[in-house]
């Protein structure tokens, strides 16, 4: 009986314990956890206006930019990194993701009277990220239009706005103007004006309301997305007074003060960055540094080694400096060589945000924060510039390319060209009737044009004929995009010299300014298909007019075509009134 009983009492412990086990392993077979939902960073985009290659500490150390330095070297600096030649263009490629082909922003900046702005069936990013849960403020310098309400930044996503709705404001008094006696004052607070603020230096008003935001915000309960959009280091040259001290040396006046503004805008940033630490934000954060267009070296500012300034085309005008900083970031203390465009921040952000980046239609920029993020390759191969059928060449062009005023020289030119003609036409006439009795063959106006402004011949040696001069001289070269290259290019000049013709005109090329485009010296001022007539004789149509400032890089090509603008290549220290022409 006792045995008995023992084994019961061991039997029952036995299922006692896997009962017990059962039960404890119910749960887990049975409850599925919640998906953790991706945590948002909070998106700090920090914008500059004109600030150069050459702008920057690490890049030149003569600049004191202790802050933007350190962020960059303990983040990803990018060094092949592209925006637009001018403000408007890229403000609204960033905000929309989109070339400025598609927005009909492609021509200039919107000028203060001018009735444009954003289109109004586009999405923009503010928009996007406030679809994402995010709180989206912006400070700073608008410039995309205000015309009408539904312009404003407070219509196009943001939740608050406080800055200057036009490109050029007084540093403290916050006028703006657009001609004489077209002036007012823009600052403004939401769609209302904010009064009161004269005497305040922009940069530090700016970086107190940014720093307020970042104060009155709660970054456990919604994600925030603030674009600090500085004014800084525009024109006017407007800083205190104790920023200046640091660059006495310097002996350049403008770019004295211009560095004294790049210090402001980097005591600004140290400012924000530390406001992040202290309330909270910075572990879960994305810093983001960029300017908006290349520098103007002949108000302080400065793209060297690269060629061009704003509002060119060349690479000075358009490749920009730009850094991301963030604790997220897998591989940071690095260089990127990678290939990016200011298109490319709307899908990086939108996905950053848990967003869907293809839900924006028509999106010309690329998810690129595996490229920076990680370091792998860029999926952005080219960037198309601008295309710009509007921008008419330059009426003359001097050496260096600029614009010398009207062609009166040009005027008399024609007049002796008419008598020429007119002393020619019994000559083909005659000829036409010897030769054959067919109905006379046509000419282009090209065609008549050589032939005219060939001198007659007055003595020996006896002139050469049409059959000999193209046996002697070199045929024009055939390029692959179907037109000759555009002004300004290493090879207009030469193919000039190279192209068939009078004696007088190869030597008059030596000696005289280039023409104002390539398409002008290959095809004639009068003829090819800007305005519409038939190609020259010899020459195929151009699948592409020549004439149309235009721009393109595929990979490590650049293609420009029409008048990219002043091609100079201008060194730190060099006075406004001095031009440096480019180094052999």
């Amino acid at each position: 009986m006792q045995a008995a009983a023992a084994a019961l009492a061991v039997l029952s412990v036995v299922l006692g314990l896997d009962g017990l086990r059962a039960h404890r392993s119910e749960p887990n077979q049975n409850h599925t956890e919640p998906k953790k939902k991706k945590t948002q960073p909070h998106i700090i985009f920090i914008l500059t206006d004109d600030q150069g290659f050459n702008d920057i500490g690490y890049h030149n150390p003569t600049l004191k930019t202790p802050t933007l330095d350190k962020l960059a070297a303990e983040g990803v600096t990018l060094e092949n990194y592209y925006v637009q030649p001018i403000c408007t263009p890229s403000r609204s490629q960033l905000i929309t993701g989109r070339y400025q082909i598609h927005t009909g922003l492609q021509h200039s900046i919107i000028r203060p009277s001018q009735p444009s702005c954003l289109p109004a069936h586009m999405d923009t990013l503010p928009e996007r990220l406030r679809q994402a849960g995010y709180a989206t403020h912006m400070v700073g310098k608008w410039h995309l239009g205000f015309y009408r309400k539904a312009c404003l930044p407070t219509r196009k996503g943001f939740d608050s706005f406080f800055g200057s709705l036009t490109g050029s404001v007084d540093y403290y008094s916050y006028g703006s103007c657009d001609g004489p006696g077209l002036c007012g004052y823009d600052l403004h607070d939401d769609e209302g004006v904010a009064w009161g603020q004269e005497g305040k230096y922009s940069t530090t008003l700016f970086t107190q309301r940014a720093r307020k935001i970042l104060e009155s915000h709660d970054p456990a309960d919604r994600p925030l997305f603030l674009l600090l959009s500085l004014q800084a280091v525009h024109t006017p040259l407007q800083t205190p007074k104790s920023y200046i001290y640091p660059y006495r040396d310097m002996a350049n006046v403008a770019r004295r003060k211009f560095a004294a503004m790049v210090s402001t805008v980097d005591e600004a940033v140290r400012n924000v960055t530390y406001a992040l630490r202290k309330h909270g934000y910075y572990r879960n954060s994305v810093i983001i540094y960029s300017t908006d267009n290349g520098a103007q070296p002949f108000t302080g500012g400065s793209n060297w080694p690269l060629r061009g300034r704003k509002g060119t085309y060349w690479e000075g005008g358009v490749r920009g400096v730009a850094f991301v900083h963030s604790p997220l970031l897998r591989r940071r203390r690095r260089v990127s060589k990678a290939l990016l465009h200011i298109t490319d921040w709307f899908p990086t952000l939108v996905a950053l945000a848990g967003g869907n980046a293809s839900e924006s239609r028509g999106l010309d920029g690329f998810d690129v924060w595996p490229t920076i993020s990680e370091g792998r390759e860029s999926p952005r191969q080219e960037i198309l510039h601008n295309i710009d059928p509007l921008h008419k060449p330059p009426a003359q062009t001097t050496k260096w390319g600029a614009a010398s005023g009207p062609k009166k020289p040009k005027k008399k030119k024609k007049k002796i060209q008419k008598k020429r003609i007119h002393k020619l036409k019994p000559k083909q006439k005659s000829a036409f009737r010897l030769k054959s009795t067919k109905k006379p063959q046509t000419f282009s106006h090209h065609a008549v044009q050589l032939k005219a402004t060939k001198p007659l011949p007055q003595s020996k040696p006896k002139p050469k004929t049409r059959a000999q001069a193209q046996n002697q001289s070199p045929r024009p070269k055939s390029y692959s995009s179907g037109a000759p290259p555009a002004a300004g290019t290493s090879h207009s000049r030469s193919q000039i010299q190279s192209r068939p013709g009078s004696k007088s005109r190869r030597n008059a090329s030596r000696n005289q300014d280039p023409p104002a485009s390539a398409s002008e010296a290959q095809l004639g001022p009068h003829s090819g298909p800007r305005n519409g007539s038939r190609p020259t004789a010899g020459w195929p149509q151009p699948p592409w007019d020549a004439s149309v400032q235009a721009a393109i890089r595929v990979g490590d090509w650049k293609l420009l075509t029409g008048d990219p603008g002043h091609g100079d290549w201008v060194p730190p220290q060099v006075p406004p009134q001095i031009r440096t022409p480019a180094p052999p």
